[in-house]
């Protein structure tokens, strides 16, 4: 399964490069594994990351909130 990112810096996203999550930052929010994340993204389940460098990718911070909020919230 290939993974398709966009090539982006931050100024073409309209972002400040502190509003690009990286790897780390995503997966303590979501409280998941980078392997689950780009499962997730392999299945079209959650945001593509954009590809900042040869070696780096991240999200925007608007694009996680975005599909955090989308989310359906459990009650507990």
């Amino acid at each position: 399964m290939a993974t398709i990112r966009t090539h982006a810096t931050a100024a073409q996203l309209g972002t400040s490069p502190s509003d690009i999550q990286r790897l780390p930052t995503v997966c303590q929010r979501m409280g998941l594994g980078s392997s689950t994340i780009y499962r997730l993204m392999a299945q079209q389940s959650f945001p593509s990351a954009v590809q900042l460098s040869t070696r780096a990718v991240g999200w925007p911070k608007s694009t996680i909130d975005a599909w955090l909020e989308a989310r359906p919230r459990q009650l507990t």
